[in-house]
């Protein structure tokens, strides 16, 4: 499996943000024009960029249409090759296609939670362009902009949707969100023994030791944000894992 460095690029009012915790009044403003971002990720040779509208997850419909096509079209001018991922409101099938018509993949998390019928009918008309995205609290599955507990295990979830032709599962630990803690590479690793796809860690990768580890733990990749903003981990080095 390769294994791919992600950097992460989270909008919210339009800006350049990254999140604590998954607490929306603890947002850090790290820069006002996400396209720069994003070519800048792409000029310094990434494969791969996941863009996430965090006022689209909120209110439950994509939010900040411009800023992510924006950000797209800026990275895939530096670099055509370039892959990028977006999510954040995506909640009907609509929504995924308009998506699609721009980017690589559609991360679904909130609305495959609560219909897998959903999620399975999104995989079907674009197999392996949907990445489920599974974020976590202790265990469990937090939605809507991870503001609400599902009362959903997180193993029981992807036990019952593996046979999806999914392109791959972001998993984050809301708890080490934005908190340059570590991720936590044991619940990823679980998740992808038990799938075939890969498992993308998220949350809280703070140096480049975080990166190999995952790769190490045959992870297909890694999502790097506050660690980079913050300058713990630099880009030319994170690509280089």
């Amino acid at each position: 499996m390769d294994f791919l460095p992600i950097p992460a690029i989270d909008l919210l009012d339009g800006n350049v943000v990254r999140l604590r915790e998954g607490d929306y009044g603890a947002a850090t403003v790290y820069g006002a024009s996400p396209a720069e971002q994003a070519a800048s990720f792409a000029r310094h040779g990434a494969r791969r960029l996941h863009l996430v509208d965090l006022d689209g997850a909120r209110r439950g419909a994509p939010a900040n249409r411009a800023g992510v096509a924006a950000a797209i079209d800026a990275a895939k001018k530096e670099n055509p090759a370039i892959e990028v991922q977006v999510g954040g409101g995506l909640r009907d099938l609509a929504a995924i296609e308009a998506c699609l018509e721009a980017a690589d993949y559609a991360i679904v998390g909130t609305a495959a939670v609560a219909d897998e019928g959903f999620l399975a009918a999104a995989c079907e008309r674009w197999p392996r362009r949907i990445i489920l995205g599974l974020d976590a609290r202790d265990g469990s599955l937090a939605v809507n902009g991870w503001e609400q507990d599902a009362a959903v295990r997180t193993l029981d979830f992807a036990a019952r949707v593996k046979e999806l032709p999914l392109a791959a599962v972001a998993h984050t630990d809301i708890a080490r969100d934005g908190t340059l803690q570590g991720p936590n590479l044991e619940a990823s690793a679980e998740l992808q023994q038990l799938l075939a796809c890969p498992v993308i860690a998220s949350g809280g990768v703070a140096a480049l030791a975080d990166v190999e580890e995952a790769r190490k733990a045959g992870l297909g990749g890694a999502i790097v944000g506050k660690a980079l903003y913050e300058n713990r981990i630099g880009i030319a080095e994170l690509l280089a894992a």
